[in-house]
Parts: C-alpha cells; structure tokens; sequence
C-alpha cells in the first residue's frame, strides 16, 4: 500500500514539477507559480487575454513567461523578437504544441494549421501552396473565382434594396463557395442545406476551441465536458460532409485534369503508391484522414476569418461615413461604373486599400497567433528557450504599441498613406497581421483580394447604412481562435443612378451629341444602372 502511494507521489512530483533548467543561462522573466496551477492564479481573469497579456508588457517587459500546469509559455510582444521567431530562427520555432482541443480539431496533429513540425507539415504545406499556384493564370484565375461569387452576392443584396439585414449569410456563402471551388470545383446556392451544416458546426468549433481548464490540465478529459463534448460532435459533423465529398469526388477523379486541391491530394497519394513521387511523400502521410484535416484546415482558416475581416470592415465604415463617403468618391473617379473594381485598382483605390489595412492592424484576425513550440533549445534576443517551450506572438501588442504607432486605439487608415495620401505606405515593421515565415497564412494572398475586391464591388454598388433603429455596431469583439465581431445589422441602399461620360448636369444629359452613342452603352454596363432599365 506505502509502496503504491510512495510511486503515485513520484509520478506525480516528476510530471507536476518544474524541468530543470540550464545552468548559467537567463530567461525570460516569468509571472509567479505555484505547484499544480502554475501561473493561473496570477493572470487577469477579467477582460481579452490578448489585451491582459500586453499590459503585463509594462512590468514584465516585451518578452515574458508564465506556466499553466507543468508548461511553460513564452509570450513575445514586440516585433524585432517577433521577427527573430517566426523568420530568423523558423526552424527552430515551427513547431506546435499538443492542446487537446486542437488536437480534436486537428484528428491528432494532422492537417497544416496545427500539425507540428516535421514531414507530414511540410508534405501538405507544399501540396496546398501547389493548389493555390493552378490559380494564378488561365480560367482559373483567382480573381475571377473570387468576382463570380462577388457578382452573386451583390445580386442578393439588391434585392435587399432599403432592408436592414444581417450580412453574416450572405458574406459566409460567399467566402464558402470561393473556397468550395479552389478545394473542389464546386459552390452552393442560397439557402442549401449544406451551407446551414458548415455555418453551425463552423462556429460551434469557434466557441469551444478556447476549452482553457482542459486545454492546461489534460488529464480534465477523464471527466465528463459538456463543451469538450459539443466540440467533438462539430469536428465530426465536418469530417461527415467532407468525408463525403471526398469519396464522391474519387469516382470521377482524372489525373488528365488537375485543377483544384483535391485533385492535388489524390494525384500525390496515386503517386506515392506507384512509387512516382520523391522521398518527401510517403503513402501515410496521405491518407483520407490527413487529407480531410488538410481540406479542413483550408475551409477553418478561410471562411471564418475573411468573413470576419469583411464584418469588422463594414462595421468600421459604419462608424465613419465620412470616410466611407471619400472611399465611394475614390471609386468613382478612379474606376467609375463602365467596369466593375479589379486586383490592379488596388493602387488607385488607395484609401480603400489603407481603411483594410487599418482593421487587420485594429483588429487583427487572430489577436495571438496559433501557439509555437521550439522543436530545440535555443534563444529569444538574450533569453535562453528550452525544447519543448510553447511560444505565443502576441500580434494585438505589434499592432498597438505607441512607440510604433501614433494613437494606436484610434482608427486612423491614413497612417498607411503618404503625406499627399496618393500612396501605400508601409509606416513600421511591427505589422503581422498574417504571421511571417513557414507558419505565416499560407491563404494570405487569397484573403486580401477577397476583401479588397467585396469591399470594392459594395461600396461601387450600394450605400451601406445604420439600420432603422441607428445601432451602431460594437467595436469590442469576441476573441476566440479568431476575433470575432458581435452580430449587428446594416441598411442595403442601391446607388443612384450615375452620369454618363460627358455629363454636365445632375440629369445624365450627355454635353454634345457625339457622346449619346457612348452614354447609352454604359448605362446599360453601369451596375448601379441596370436596375432602372
């Protein structure tokens, strides 16, 4: 019985406490800690995490640690350091750490998001960057995915003409369906059913992902977790539909025609098991798990986040219409209405491009980057980082520390603007909002044309307003994996009829009778036109 007892406590005390540390070498300096909770009962419990931590900036310094249970974190908040993690040092700081909810996400660490360092993450990192390079030209273009679905959304919301609505739908479907098509060449309608499914478990994922008592104690999962439980049910109500994507799609697989992810994934499995692939591929590392937590990961990472970054905008244009006024007033003596916004107006629509620039520095998609682990011992600026070590880039800290940024808690869009405000400007390094290095958004380039391009074609097309009753949206945010913004509504108002060329009067009367021919022709192409003919 002692012996027992005796054995339990040494299992304890060596998985409870500290790892020994190297000697001579600094570190960070850390929160205080107790034995089993660590750093918890020192940490905030009130208010965001993100904003909690870079206040402990100010006495802690830039770079500091806290433990949660027998874990030590690393919390990293100013971007020279930053940089040194995810650029300088990448190798030695790409690893993930194992949490239990991402591990659930992820089907144990598959995937790309939250796959640790290693083959597997570099297998699959390789084959989407591969997927996203079929649509650089051709009839795959990007762009024209990505104004396809636009041009339907814009469609819907005119028929919203002088409604106040909620764009969280149609914005979702959208984004959805661009993302359907670059996996597999398909897209929904409004109002399937299948949309429905991914919106809910989308966002039952969302809410549970921040599980933090079992996310620090693992061992929590012995007992029964409700919100454990609802996570899992998600996950596998994802795996379900995708899994029935894939085995659907298989039967009319060709490898004559490669033109989207799955198509990538399968081709690279089928060449693997005939032996036609190089080293780096091994048959298990594609299997139908990994490629469904890799498709997974695409739609996790692309729906949720642009969706929010298109809401954050649109609510922050509702809080200066003044400012929307002169971005509509940009488009139209830039672009005008013969033709509808394009990728190469981002350096005409100059504002339009420093207003999205300033919500992804306000509010960035995800206030703390997904956790690093260094995969060996290494450093930090002057500070020793033992293997193992979770390390968190604290990207609120970058994006709103006052010796980088005048007023920081201001929404100032023309600090990405030169003096004359006709061009982009980069005005400091400590701007991440996509990450930087290996383990930067790989969907990066895809996610600024879809919001350049939806906030383009809107604000070309309609007016977007308070809602009847003048609620103004909230600017608090919800922080979980991603920083979402709390539902709110705006009023679709159709643009008013615009003036052909050579118009010198409020009545569209062309100024000489050479322009009539020409003045017809765009009204009939002007978009804001169409829907008086």
């Amino acid at each position: 019985m002692w012996e027992l007892l005796t054995l339990l406590l040494l299992t304890l005390a060596y998985f409870l406490w500290p790892k020994i540390r190297r000697p001579g070498a600094k570190y960070p300096k850390s929160l205080p800690a107790l034995p089993l909770v660590g750093s918890l009962p020192f940490l905030p419990r009130h208010g965001h995490l993100h904003t909690n931590l870079f206040k402990l900036q100010e006495k802690y310094g830039p770079i500091f640690s806290f433990r949660l249970g027998t874990k030590t974190t690393v919390v990293v908040g100013h971007h020279q350091l930053a940089r040194e993690v995810l650029i300088k040092k990448s190798k030695e700081f790409s690893g993930r750490p194992y949490v239990v909810t991402l591990d659930i996400l992820s089907n144990n660490q598959k995937g790309v998001a939250f796959a640790d360092y290693g083959p597997h993450w570099q297998l699959h990192r390789k084959l989407v960057q591969a997927t996203f390079a079929l649509f650089k030209d051709g009839n795959q273009r990007l762009e024209k995915i990505i104004c396809q679905e636009i041009s339907l959304l814009c469609d819907f919301l005119a028929t919203q003409n002088g409604k106040s609505i909620d764009l969280d739908y149609p914005v979702f479907l959208a984004v959805t369906n661009i993302i359907c098509m670059i996996c597999f060449n398909s897209s929904y309608k409004y109002g399937d059913h299948e949309v429905k499914v991914i919106q809910e478990y989308n966002k039952g994922i969302v809410d549970t992902l921040d599980n933090d008592l079992v996310n620090i104690f693992p061992w929590l999962t012995i007992f029964p977790n409700k919100t454990l439980k609802m996570m899992k049910n998600c996950v596998n109500i994802r795996n379900q539909l995708l899994d029935k994507i894939l085995q659907k799609y298989k039967e009319k697989f060709s490898s004559n025609s490669i033109t989207n992810l799955l198509d990538i994934l399968i081709q690279a499995k089928l060449n693997s098991d005939n032996n036609n692939s190089g080293p780096d591929q091994d048959s298990k590392l594609l299997s139908d798990k990994h490629i469904l937590s890799t498709v997974g990961d695409i739609f996790g990472a692309g729906v949720e986040t642009t969706t929010s970054v298109m809401k954050w905008t649109v609510a922050f244009l509702l809080h200066n219409p003044q400012l929307k006024k002169m971005i509509q007033e940009e488009i139209d003596q830039n672009i005008g209405f013969g033709h509808t916004p394009t990728v190469s107006d981002r350096n005409r629509l100059v504002l339009l491009e420093a207003t999205i620039r300033e919500v992804l520095r306000i509010r960035p998609v995800a206030p703390l980057l997904i956790p690093h682990k260094a995969t060996s011992d290494s450093s930090i600026g002057e500070f020793a980082i033992d293997k193992g070590t979770r390390v968190v880039i604290n990207l609120w800290a970058l994006h709103h520390n006052e010796k980088e940024w005048l007023q920081p808690d201001q929404f100032m869009p023309e600090r990405f603007l030169d003096p004359n405000r006709s061009q982009l400007i980069s005005p400091t390094l400590s701007y991440l909002p996509f990450g930087a290095g290996p383990r930067s958004c790989v969907g990066e380039i895809l996610a600024r044309q879809e919001v350049f391009l939806s906030m383009a074609w809107m604000l070309q097309r309609f007016d977007l307003e308070l809602p009847e009753d003048g609620q103004l949206p909230s600017l608090e945010g919800d922080p979980k994996v991603v920083f979402l913004i709390k539902p709110f509504k705006v009023k679709i108002k159709a643009q008013s009829a615009c003036p052909p060329p050579g118009c010198t009067s409020g009545l569209g009367i062309p100024s000489s009778p050479f322009l009539i021919y020409e003045a017809w022709i765009t009204l009939h192409l002007c978009c804001r036109c169409l829907r008086l003919w």
